[in-house]
């Protein structure tokens, strides 16, 4: 007879998204679903990945998804950066299962993307596990024959199988899965003996996978500048040959790719091969003929300014995207490293070249506003750095929101000069010493020092109020007014006389008792 207890589980498993989200983030689970182990018999030898270094979220992903019966892999980034010993920023899983079926699963998730469909899962503090379905290459074309055709993906949403999802992605080292259960590192493309001897290449032709996405120019120079990789010779000659259709991919994606490259902690070396092989040119013109222009010594000072940029991300600091590409204007236009001294900085906002650059960005590749405009601010705040801070005007310039950003620039700028530590320091104490002059500033109610100070009152989280002077023929002070009532005034400062007193006091005095003081 069969369970029907555990055919209602199957056919009801999530009874809500709360209960989902519970299940999943809290370690609890639905008996006979989550927690259930995979079928198979346990790995013949030790796991190539230590479990401790897995992320526990995505364990429970792929151990929900296996037990629904579909193969589920760790993939990607995390799996190389597993194996070369690094902490990997973010775990991805793959999946045969499709995205509504992901959906259905797990009711804690969404999809997103539209040329590439895939699903979130959400635990609790904002963790999120990227889950995709295999795919396969849409572009039908054989390896050994160049197309004379267009190919530039532009949907992504073809699946596949396992095999086919590694074949089509974009380089060796970034196309390895590990099958948690069996403990093994899955290779299709060669991937370990390139992760091996430290070289990006592309999986399969160059020329076609370049042309397929122009956009894996500029993800080759971020590996291999975050990596210590080198460029396979065939793929940095088809980078260089096709460079120029980076143009043709939307200007919001190279944008972002651009950021991730400021931030990888190697964009000096990643610039100088953006160079190479022509790229510059095309993402950010402006930059790259500022720097075909300049001199030498400029030159110099541009790669100098962005080691001291990695530097900054690589001791954890958070950089804001205003402070990455304000090191990048810097050397644009008059003033810039270009014609400047090394390490000097600029009297105007990077110039006409720096200010068409930012509104450029802004109109074409979703560039927020407000982030050029707070590049523009922390680049014409560096002025201000060039004297000690003094006075009325340092506190203004401490006050304004900007003023993070302007000091990280001008720690970058210091670093890269080695002139300007001196000032660098006393600025910092300008910026930590603001908070406590505020707080020790004067309350607007406190009475003038004088021969009868008034005496504080209240204790603990209750904000203090002051006690008025005693009245004349009463013993102690008069108890205050309660918090949020006023006290009603004549013209020339005479207080109103309290209706029902009776004899007592004079007009003047039966004011100082407050409104339902009493006598």
């Amino acid at each position: 007879m069969p369970d029907r207890s555990r055919n209602t589980a199957l056919t009801h498993p999530y009874p809500s998204p709360d209960d989902a989200n519970e299940d999943l983030s809290s370690g609890g689970a639905i008996p006979g679903l989550a927690l259930d182990p995979p079928e198979g018999p346990p790995p013949s030898h030790p796991p190539e990945i230590a479990p401790e270094r897995l992320d526990p979220e995505a364990l429970k992903v792929i151990g929900r998804l296996r037990h629904m019966h579909h193969q589920a892999y760790l993939v990607g980034g995390c799996v190389r950066d597993l194996l070369l010993g690094h902490p990997p920023k973010d775990f991805d899983v793959a999946t045969d299962a499709h995205p509504g079926e992901v959906r259905a699963i797990f009711r804690n998730s969404r999809l997103i993307g539209r040329r590439f469909r895939l699903a979130h899962v959400y635990f609790r503090g904002g963790k999120v596990v990227e889950v995709a379905t295999f795919r396969k290459n849409p572009v039908g074309v054989a390896e050994d024959l160049l197309a004379e055709g267009d190919l530039l993906i532009t949907r992504d949403n073809v699946f596949g199988t396992a095999e086919e999802d590694a074949r089509r992605r974009d380089f060796t080292v970034n196309g390895l899965f590990y099958d948690v259960a069996a403990g093994e590192v899955i290779d299709y493309v060669g991937g370990r003996a390139d992760l091996n001897a430290h070289r990006i290449h592309t999986i399969g032709d160059p020329e076609i996978r370049i042309r397929e996405d122009p956009v894996r120019t500029l993800r080759a120079v971020r590996f291999a500048a975050r990596l210590g990789f080198s460029i396979a010779p065939d793929t940095f000659e088809a980078m260089r040959r096709h460079a120029a259709e980076l143009s043709r991919c939307a200007p919001a994606r190279v944008l972002e790719e651009t950021f991730k490259i400021l931030r990888c902690g190697g964009s000096a070396r990643a610039f100088q091969l953006l160079r190479a092989c022509g790229a510059l040119p095309v993402i950010l013109p402006a930059l790259g003929t500022a720097l075909e222009t300049a001199s030498e010594e400029g030159r110099r000072s541009f790669f100098a300014h962005l080691a001291a940029l990695d530097r900054l991300v690589r001791s954890g600091a958070q950089v804001s995207e205003a402070v990455l590409l304000a090191t990048l204007v810097l050397h644009l236009g008059p003033g810039s490293a270009g014609e400047a001294s090394p390490g000097e900085v600029p009297s105007r906002t990077g110039g006409r070249a720096g200010d068409e650059l930012l509104a450029a960005l802004a109109s074409a590749s979703r560039l927020p506003r407000r982030v050029a405009e707070r590049v523009r601010l922390a680049l014409a705040a560096q002025r201000h750095f060039r004297e000690p801070p003094r006075g009325r005007r340092a506190r203004k310039m401490v006050a304004h929101s900007y003023f993070g950003d302007a000091l990280l620039l001008l720690e970058i700028s210091a670093e890269a000069s080695g002139r300007g530590g001196d000032l660098l320091a006393q600025w910092r104490l300008a910026a930590a010493d603001a908070p406590g002059k505020k707080r020790e500033a004067r309350p607007r109610s406190e009475a003038p020092s004088g021969p009868e100070p008034y005496e504080a009152l209240g204790t603990g989280s209750e904000p203090a109020r002051l006690a008025p002077p005693a009245v004349p023929g009463k013993e102690g002070p008069v108890e205050p007014a309660a918090p949020g009532r006023r006290r009603r005034r004549r013209r020339g400062g005479r207080r109103r006389r309290r209706r029902g007193l009776g004899e007592g006091p004079s007009a003047g005095e039966a004011g100082a008792v407050p409104k339902g003081g009493g006598s």
